[in-house]
């Protein structure tokens, strides 16, 4: 049986179908882990797999055309798709000139290997962590919605589940009320990663706030600090609407609300560092309200202004770490960092593709208050 604590893993012959792993172009890393824990758990059930990885490629032509290719035969599987747009490190030829891949050529690789199943497979699941176009999540003027309207497309491509993590905004989903939708927070695997990176970590009320970085984060940050017991904090935007630099209303300043952080260690989360520029300035303002240490989390640290500022800061002693997950492409220089600290979530998304080939609640998984209170109690944290 599969039990409610997500702990006990049912790898048997007995799924909805044979299960198979499809890794587009850049995701092979993230696909390797997974496949990793999900052979360990078939072989401890007696089912000898050497891989859950089917071959395939998306070559593409001199011209820039591409083509998606599956090497073996997938009729009747129950396939996931893992794709991760934001994997800018990958390259193609195109008239004798190097291109870096750009979220809109992963999601064309992506329906070109769903197109390649040939519709035999038995079912279909997306496993995409950073969600194609999330980013324009609403229409304010004559705009596009990209990634409402990919959704919509890969519905109509027979795709019946799709997973990510830390959507920029959720209610995307309502674009597709028929399709299955999860929208998945890490939160488990990130404080256990800053239990076993930080040093004295003890996130009592006493020596330890969490803070939102703005509005919109304000719900992810909400839920660490009522798991932890812990009080709350936020800053918000102020802006000025007379002027668009670079797109946007330009910040004018950040102004907090909550009560004092002196003396005590800080913990920011929110979805994406960017540019890297608003928590940073969260950090300097913090830091001369006196706060001790100051920890960063994103679940997508893709960094796209480099990491200068961040070394400065961090030399500086305005931060103390930052985490961030391994669900979409982190640099070399990146992961080389003193103050940088990733978190697997490879084991996470196991643990869903397993439950979902057996038709299993995927509900405790979603929500690890219980385990989170075990991890509390293994670091006697009252």
């Amino acid at each position: 049986m599969y039990q409610s604590n997500g702990t006990e893993i049912l790898m048997a012959s007995n799924g909805v179908a044979e299960l198979g792993l499809i890794a587009t172009p850049g995701a092979q890393e993230l696909t390797a882990l997974i496949d990793r824990h999900l052979v360990a758990w078939a072989r401890e059930k007696g089912v000898d797999r050497e891989t859950f990885i089917i071959p395939s490629e998306c070559p593409r032509f001199s011209s820039g055309d591409g083509k998606g290719v599956i090497r073996q035969s997938v009729r009747g599987d129950d396939l996931y798709f893992v794709v991760d747009v934001g994997n800018y490190s990958c390259r193609y030829k195109m008239f004798g000139n190097e291109n870096c891949m750009s979220p809109d050529d992963h999601y064309q690789d992506l329906k070109r290997l769903i197109q390649a199943a040939s519709g035999k497979a038995r079912r279909i699941t997306v496993i995409m962590p950073l969600l194609y176009g999330s980013r324009q999540h609403r229409r304010s003027y004559r705009e596009s919605l990209d990634c409402a309207y990919a959704l919509q497309e890969l519905h109509s491509m027979g795709v019946e589940n799709i997973i990510t993590f830390d959507a920029h905004d959720p209610r995307v989903s309502n674009a597709v009320p028929l399709m299955g939708m999860d929208n998945v927070m890490p939160t488990y695997q990130v404080l256990k990663t800053m239990f076993k990176c930080i040093e004295d970590f003890k996130p009592t009320r006493d020596n330890f706030m969490v803070i939102s970085p703005d509005e919109g984060a304000i719900n992810r940050n909400m839920y660490y600090s009522s798991v932890l017991a812990v009080n709350l904090g936020m800053f918000y935007k102020r802006r000025d609407y007379s002027r668009i630099v670079n797109g946007r209303n330009p910040i004018v300043a950040h102004e907090y609300l909550g009560e004092s952080v002196e003396g005590k260690d800080v913990f920011i989360a929110d979805d994406i560092i960017s540019s890297g520029e608003s928590m940073l300035d969260i950090g300097y303002e913090l830091k001369k309200r006196g706060a001790k240490r100051i920890f960063c989390y994103a679940t997508y640290a893709i960094y796209t202004n480099g990491l200068a500022e961040f070394d400065k800061a961090y030399q500086e002693g305005i931060i103390s770490g930052v985490f961030g997950t391994n669900l979409t492409y982190r640099t070399p220089e990146l992961l080389s960092r003193e103050w940088f600290h990733e978190v697997d979530v490879s084991k996470y998304i196991a643990h869903f593709i397993d439950a979902i080939n057996h038709d299993m609640s995927i509900g405790d998984i979603i929500d690890p208050h219980s385990k989170i209170d075990a991890l509390l109690k293994r670091y006697n944290v009252k």
